[in-house]
């Protein structure tokens, strides 16, 4: 005996999770990632020539599942136009970047 292990923050996430519903989308979609730990999150829209055009966040979250809607507009709130686009999350190590499309 004595090699019990102890099941603890089972609602803990084990791993980084990033993804956006719907995709393509038109007007808005919802960016949803799971942290494993309290960290610092950037999460940022990229153009397909790589310029940012909105910091959604910017800021320290608790472990868990998270969710943010981005409606289309940059940081100056005009609506962007249809294309590609990426949104990128770093957190600590972790450093994820996915694609998305804006259909109008």
């Amino acid at each position: 005996l004595g090699n019990e292990t102890s099941v603890e923050n089972e609602l803990i996430p084990t791993k980084m999770e990033l993804s956006n519903y719907p995709n393509p989308f038109n007007p808005e979609t919802t960016i949803s990632f799971s942290i494993k730990q309290n960290s610092k999150i950037e999460l940022e829209i990229f153009n397909i020539k790589g310029q940012k055009v909105k910091k959604l966040v910017s800021n320290q979250l608790t472990s868990g599942e998270h969710s943010i809607i981005w409606n289309g507009k940059d940081d100056s709130g005009n609506s962007v136009s249809s294309g590609l686009y990426f949104y990128r999350m770093r957190a600590g190590e972790f450093n994820s970047t996915k694609k998305m499309i804006l259909l109008k």
